[in-house]
């Protein structure tokens, strides 16, 4: 293996272990402490008579269940980085139509959120180019 080739799979892997981390702390986060959530992203009392916040904190753990498969994975079968990029492009509109629409944002929703969609983007975009190289590296799949 090349030294290019065992930098992007350090590369690969730095990503998937700081997802994972993103996703924990989410989901812990609006699972746990709802009220905490509020105050960060409303400045509000935590009322959420649909479960809206628990059902998110849900589909973040489910992102994490699969970013960890993955970074236990990738190695091995190369197409869990697709996965995780698939993953990664769903949440690309969530979060500024959530700070464009919600009825009380903070400071912090409103310097936080408007950036996450470009970064999933990126993520997803970067982790294809990733599977591709390592693809091509390999002859296959």
């Amino acid at each position: 293996m090349s030294p290019s080739d065992r930098a992007l799979e350090r590369r690969i892997t730095a990503l998937l272990a700081a997802l994972v981390l993103v996703d924990l702390t989410l989901s812990i986060w609006a699972f746990f402490f709802p009220q905490a959530w509020f105050d960060a992203f409303h400045g509000a009392a935590y009322v959420d008579p649909e479960a809206l916040l628990p059902r998110t904190a849900a589909g973040w753990t489910g992102f994490l269940l699969i970013q960890v498969i993955a970074l236990v994975r990738w190695r091995r079968e190369t197409w869990w980085l697709l996965v995780v990029a698939g993953v990664r492009l769903t949440e690309v509109f969530t979060d500024l139509v959530y700070v464009l629409m919600a009825g009380d944002v903070t400071w912090f929703a409103k310097a936080t959120l408007p950036v996450t969609g470009p970064l999933n983007a990126l993520f997803g975009w970067w982790l294809i180019r990733a599977w591709k190289r390592r693809a091509l590296a390999s002859g296959g799949s």
